[in-house]
């Protein structure tokens, strides 16, 4: 992949349920280390486009490429394989389980020759994760329940981090948090630029999306209004595409 080429770029998707369109002609391209920014109303279609894109939906047409690759992704393990990841507003984690479990959910590690679980290594490299992500809590041990509503999303998210390798998702990361915990989810979102990943980030919070966004897409009914760059825009200009009343 070169510097200038997309990590993921949309073609004309379409995708309908039974006659009913939900996403019409649209196209997006996410680069390495910029944030995007998705957002509309309620219905506008920001969830199908997060879930076309991580194989949970098929598009009825239009063309995902994957740096210059066109690709199929079959379902959400599809994707996940080729270096994507979600962030879904209900975190799929585990509550019983500790923060170590919940980071290789799925993908634990094990020894040989017999198969036992690797809770050391497992242990150790959420550590170092959580460490360097600088997600405080107290000890990998513990479980998720014992966590507040911010850490549970650091740990949500450290673990897209810990699997992804071109692309993450995120579906609200902030939606059910308080000023300070959102603060701190925003800061561990912006310093995922310098891993060089793409990020695609659905908001309702315009004040949030202008603080972190390089850009901004507009979605309304399904259609996509357009696109514009954060530094050249307001928030006038995006009320105004959302709503469709100047």
């Amino acid at each position: 992949m070169t510097e200038f080429q997309p990590v993921l770029s949309l073609r004309g998707i379409h995708k309908a349920f039974d006659g009913l369109v939900a996403i019409q002609n649209f196209s997006l391209d996410l680069f390495s280390s910029k944030i995007v920014a998705l957002v509309g109303d309620n219905g506008a279609g920001k969830s199908t486009i997060i879930k076309v894109i991580s194989g949970i939906y098929p598009p009825t047409s239009g063309e995902i490429l994957l740096e210059g690759e066109m690709v199929n992704f079959s379902n959400a393990s599809s994707s996940r394989s080729r270096g994507i990841e979600v962030v879904h507003q209900d975190l799929a984690l585990v509550d019983e389980q500790p923060v170590y479990m919940n980071m290789f959910l799925g993908k634990e590690l094990t020894k040989t020759p017999f198969g036992l679980l690797d809770k050391a290594r497992m242990r150790q490299e959420s550590q170092n994760l959580v460490d360097g992500l600088d997600v405080r809590i107290p000890s990998t041990n513990l479980a998720i329940r014992n966590l507040s509503g911010g850490q549970r999303q650091g740990i949500a998210i450290a673990r897209a981090v810990h699997w992804a390798s071109k692309l993450i998702l995120l579906d609200e990361p902030t939606a059910a948090l308080g000023v300070a915990e959102t603060a701190k989810v925003e800061e561990l979102v912006s310093s995922l630029r310098e891993r060089k990943l793409a990020i695609l980030l659905i908001s309702h919070s315009l004040d949030q999306v202008f603080r972190l966004a390089d850009q901004i897409c507009v979605l309304r009914r399904g259609e996509q209004i357009g696109i514009r760059e954060t530094c050249k825009t307001n928030k006038n200009e995006i009320i105004s595409m959302i709503t469709g009343v100047d």
